[in-house]
């Protein structure tokens, strides 16, 4: 699915999320939501009332807003109440909440303070897929955009005046190479995994980094560690990170990747900081897009849903606009407005009306979160990999490979990306393995960069001992040792577990294990082991129809984990990095 879409792109889509199930949406609300910038029809209705004064209580709707729209929201929704805006005759009472994007996403994913909002207007799409991403998540409905803002690259004018701005005109690559060597402008960013604005830079850089070269790994590697060491926790944190004048240019942030709207705002303030200049990437800026969302429409009552739609509605009237656009907003009511770019910094020739990027996918995002993971923590991972005659099965459509063959090359190319400081470990497992033993330790879990006494790196050996596997002839045709060898592997795991790093246990197999009493043995041990202050998830990968992904991830899930099923073993890397994006940003 596509994503960050300007509000003339495409008619709003009523429902996103990869689970289908989930887009339950009612017709009457799509019907009223499609039909909701002509007011005009709906108030025929009588679902946008607009009497003169209000009757009977008020109606209360708790709107959770990003932090930078959260203004504006709140004055539209402050003159909602100043003009009896109702919905059946009832006013309308919009109390408007400011809340960092992620940690919202996070609740409605697992339905933690679900019920405190009526509405959520985040500043993309971003999280809106990622709180439809989870299985138990919060229903939502969406219904359009409030606004737009692009994502540009801000700095300060000393950084200005050595990239030339503004005639000189940049790619997103070329921008952030002036970040790294020699003479390199201090560069921050906010976290991508708690920031749409960072996300979508970075996203944008790697994009443009291979367009310019197909093998630009270690570049990529190299501007993400760039940015890391200059990382911000939050939007307004990265604000706060820049050069405040020339006392403070040797410790601050020259330069920073910040919305348009954000350098507006910055440049507005009365704070004596230098105004802010922006470039415009001649590759296009991705858009934030502030979607509109309706939560949990199914518990909500006709009261609710209906006032909450008449002010979602009320967003996209003209004098919402207008006060959005006065907060540095870019609005569908008009075109480009020249003041508000001057304002914010940007000036011609930078292709600031330049705005329609492409929007990464969602596999683009798991996969630029799962490097940037990799990058700001060290890992610990210990690889389990199942070697029984499963992995022998061949792979449809690839002429002679088998699961084992596609596992190994997709296990090499997944260490290829992690540091040398990532720690990684290689056990495998099949019936009768090893004498009366299921499994074997082929690797310890060490850093990739540690060196052996005959000189090859932990990374080079390891490497070889992927290479080297291979199916075994079929044991006991009840158990394949997958129960056990999961046990025995978390228990080493967790007594081995190193603070600061994202820590997991990786098992990978092809087939099911049919010992019911050791599945039982396995989850009531993970039970008493499981330990929130030494997490070590476990990451269940299904390859192939035999194997049990929805098993594998009930066991997973006792270890704060999850169990994943892939039915291309190429798709593995993809997989791997998703997991560790997931239990690297949930330590942090």
């Amino acid at each position: 699915m596509e994503r960050h879409s300007l509000p003339d792109d495409a008619a709003p889509d009523s429902t996103r999320g990869r689970h289908p199930r989930r887009r339950n949406v009612l017709i009457a609300t799509a019907l009223v939501l499609s039909v909701a910038a002509g007011a005009g029809i709906a108030a025929g209705s009588g679902l946008l009332s607009f009497s003169d004064g209000c009757t009977g209580s008020a109606v209360r709707i708790d709107l959770a807003a990003s932090p930078d729209i959260a203004p504006a929201v709140r004055a539209v929704a402050d003159k909602a109440r100043e003009n009896d805006i109702t919905s059946d005759g009832r006013c309308v009472d919009v109390r408007v909440d400011a809340r960092e994007n992620y940690e919202i996403a996070d609740d409605l994913a697992t339905g933690t303070g679900a019920s405190d909002y009526e509405v959520w207007l985040p500043d993309s799409d971003v999280w809106v897929e990622r709180a439809l991403d989870a299985d138990d998540g919060v229903a939502l409905t969406t219904a359009g955009s409030a606004a737009t803002t692009p994502v540009t690259l801000a700095v300060v004018p000393s950084a200005g005046t050595k990239l030339d701005w503004p005639e000189e005109t940049y790619t997103w690559a070329q921008l952030t190479a002036s970040a790294i060597g020699k003479d390199a402008i201090r560069l921050g960013v906010a976290d991508p995994a708690r920031s749409a604005t960072g996300l979508l830079a970075f996203s944008s850089v790697v994009a443009s980094t291979r367009r310019a070269d197909p093998d630009s790994d270690t570049r990529i590697a190299a501007t993400a560690e760039a940015l890391a060491a200059r990382v911000s926790e939050s939007d307004g944190q990265v604000v706060r990170s820049l050069a405040r004048g020339p006392a403070d240019n040797e410790r601050g942030n020259e330069a920073v990747f910040l919305t348009e709207q954000a350098a507006f705002t910055h440049n507005s303030a009365d704070s004596g900081a230098s105004d802010l200049e922006l470039f415009y990437p001649t590759d296009a800026a991705p858009v934030l897009n502030y979607p509109l969302n309706l939560v949990n429409e199914a518990d909500l009552s006709t009261a609710e849903s209906r006032a909450a739609m008449r002010f979602m509605s009320l967003l996209n009237e003209e004098g919402a606009q207008r006060t959005l656009a006065e907060h540095g907003f870019r609005t569908a009511h008009a075109v480009v407005p020249a003041g508000l770019v001057r304002a914010a910094g940007g000036r011609a020739p930078q292709p600031y009306a330049l705005t329609k990027a492409q929007p990464p996918t969602t596999d683009t995002v798991d996969e630029t979160l799962g490097m940037w993971t990799i990058t700001v923590q060290d890992s610990r991972l210990t690889l389990v990999v199942d070697t029984s005659d499963s992995m022998a099965a061949p792979v449809p459509g690839r002429d002679g490979e088998t699961r084992m063959d596609a596992t190994k090359a997709s296990m090499l190319q997944t260490l290829a990306r992690f540091t040398p400081e990532d720690e990684v470990g290689l056990w495998d497992f099949a019936a009768g393995l090893d004498g009366g033993e299921d499994h074997r330790r082929l690797a310890d879990t060490a850093p990739l960069g540690e060196r052996a006494e005959g000189g090859a790196t932990h990374r080079e050996s390891l490497s070889a001992a992927v290479s080297a596997l291979a199916p075994v002839p079929a044991g006991s045709a009840a158990a394949t040792g997958l129960y056990d060898t999961t046990l025995a592997a978390f228990k080493e795991a967790q007594s081995s577990y190193v603070s600061g790093k994202a820590n997991a246990l990786v098992v990978l197999t092809g087939g099911p294990d049919t010992d019911g009493a050791a599945r039982t043995a396995l989850m009531d041990e993970l039970r008493k082991l499981a330990d929130p202050r030494r997490p070590v998830p476990l990451i269940a990968i299904a390859l192939g129809p035999e194997a049990d992904r929805e098993e594998m991830d009930e066991i997973a899930r006792i270890t704060g984990g999850a169990g994943y099923e892939v039915s291309d073993p190429a798709d593995i890397e993809a997989v791997m990095m998703e997991a560790i994006m997931s239990v690297g940003t949930s330590e942090r």
